[in-house]
């Protein structure tokens, strides 16, 4: 019995020291943080993409302005802001140029985006086509992302090598 314990409390006593270690390495929190401006690229860039230069079935940048200033009635600045974010703002996040002014912008057009568009939508994405259009989980996901950067920095695997 006193084995059994015995081992049960050197387990313990290692993955609190593991964590303690993750907590404090500035490589695995840089990491970390590598992952989310990796992540926030990979999805946000080809939405970008999109807009400006009509790739990935996307519009393009005029027909997108037409749209924005158009349909969903923002001022031509906002909407060219919504497009250079998306498209190089989220170069700049992989590169971890500026990041927290970038997670910053890219934080203030997808909440804007959910006030503006989606919120009428509700929570889920239209997987299967029965609602008029997309909630709004997408976008809170992007939030979390982009103050998690806002609050961490880049890290140390970044241009702004801010640790």
């Amino acid at each position: 019995m006193r084995e059994s314990n015995l081992s049960i409390n050197f387990f313990i006593m290692k993955r609190i020291l593991l964590m303690d270690f993750l907590d404090s390495n500035k490589h695995v929190q840089s990491a970390g943080l590598f992952i989310l401006r990796f992540t926030a690229f990979i999805v946000v860039f080809p939405h970008g993409a999109q807009l400006l230069l009509g790739l990935f079935g996307g519009y393009g940048f005029n027909q997108t302005m037409d749209y924005f200033t158009g349909t969903v009635k923002l001022p031509w600045i906002i909407g060219l802001f919504v497009i250079f974010i998306q498209f190089f703002g989220a170069m700049l996040l992989l590169l971890g140029w500026y990041t927290r002014l970038n997670a910053m912008a890219m934080l203030a057009i997808f909440a804007g985006m959910i006030f503006t568009n989606h919120i009428e939508h509700g929570f889920f994405m239209n997987w299967f086509g029965n609602n008029s259009g997309e909630g709004f989980e997408y976008h809170l996901l992007i939030i979390g992302i982009m103050l998690g950067l806002v609050f961490m920095g880049a890290g140390k695997y970044s241009l702004d090598n801010n640790p």
